[in-house]
């Protein structure tokens, strides 16, 4: 690990202070603090933002919710209105890493975690995203767990967070903070595809602070739910993951939300299955029709072909259990 200085933020204006300077923000280190050890990234100073009042979980005015980005997993896991409301965020949480770091992880740092591609993670391995124009590793070497949509020339790394997929699928927003004022960023384009650039993975501007992730509200009754499929039960990532929320009324689907993970370079919002399911009703030849649009646009790789149809499974499971026809 490399030197580095170290402080503690003792309030909002103090961390903007510091990360205008440079410095880069840490609260639960789950993810910063393991690529620091790997000097996958080399910081030269840390801001300790664990201390701001970006801790709570409230029902905004027009009854959507809020959840403050230094809210741990656990915390927003557990929250009542988070779980009677949209169980898919629990749920994804849950599935999302061990309880020791679900007790540690924010929702901020959730969504910014990096990808666990392991040619990122080795330095002595080719990878734009790590060293922009050195070339990328995966493309022709093992890419069983890479992606299969989103990917360019430049990078086929997946975005890692389960969070971000029920976040993407509700059609949440970031709000941010920065030298400049206050700003409020749509999840899908939070979260950038790599194109040419893949080492610019957020639209963050330089020391801006990710405050919180509001969802906004939705027609009731909203049933929802994640479906994450992995080599093994225990803490692992996903090979690929289904978001589902479904608004139905008079029989008929009025509103359709989903959402992949594990497939995309970032939470990839199915908008053909949505469409294809608005004003339809529920049905199993219907869950079975909207699935098979899930991989549209797929360019899998050598190792990683059996996502697309594990893709259009996983989907149309989930679209099953959420529909009520399993």
């Amino acid at each position: 690990m490399y030197p580095f200085s170290f402080t503690k933020a003792s309030d909002t204006r103090e961390a903007l202070n510091a990360g205008r300077r440079g410095g880069r923000y840490i609260a639960g280190g789950t993810t910063l603090v393991d690529l620091m050890r790997e000097t996958v990234e080399r910081p030269e100073t840390l801001v300790d933002i664990s201390g701001l009042p970006l801790r709570e979980v409230t029902v905004t005015e027009r009854g959507g919710l809020r959840i403050g980005a230094l809210v741990r997993m656990t915390e927003a896991a557990a929250h009542p209105k988070v779980r009677t409301t949209y169980p898919v965020i629990s749920q994804a949480l849950e599935l999302s890493a061990s309880a020791q770091l679900r007790n540690m992880a924010t929702i901020g740092g959730n969504i910014m975690q990096r990808t666990r591609c392991t040619y990122f993670r080795d330095v002595t391995a080719a990878c734009n995203k790590r060293e922009p124009g050195s070339g990328c590793a995966a493309l022709e070497g093992y890419n069983r767990t890479h992606a299969i949509l989103g990917t360019s020339e430049s990078c086929v790394a997946t975005h890692p967070s389960d969070a971000a997929v029920a976040f993407a699928a509700l059609e949440a927003s970031v709000h941010l903070l920065g030298p400049e004022g206050e700003r409020t960023v749509p999840v899908a384009d939070f979260l950038l595809r790599p194109a040419s650039t893949p080492s610019r993975e957020q639209a963050l501007r330089q020391g801006e602070l990710i405050t919180a992730v509001e969802i906004p509200a939705h027609p009731r009754p909203l049933k929802s739910g994640y479906l994450k499929v992995r080599d093994r039960q225990s803490y692992e990532f996903a090979l690929t993951s289904a978001a589902v929320a479904l608004h139905v009324r008079g029989g008929v689907i009025r509103e359709a939300k989903v959402a992949a993970g594990g497939v995309g370079t970032v939470p990839w919002k199915l908008a053909a299955v949505e469409n294809h399911l608005i004003g339809e009703r529920p049905s199993d030849r219907l869950w079975t029709e909207a699935s098979q649009r899930s991989a549209d646009g797929a360019r899998p790789l050598e190792h990683n072909r059996f996502k697309v149809e594990l893709l259009k499974r996983t989907v149309e499971r989930q679209l099953r259990i959420v529909g009520g026809t399993k």
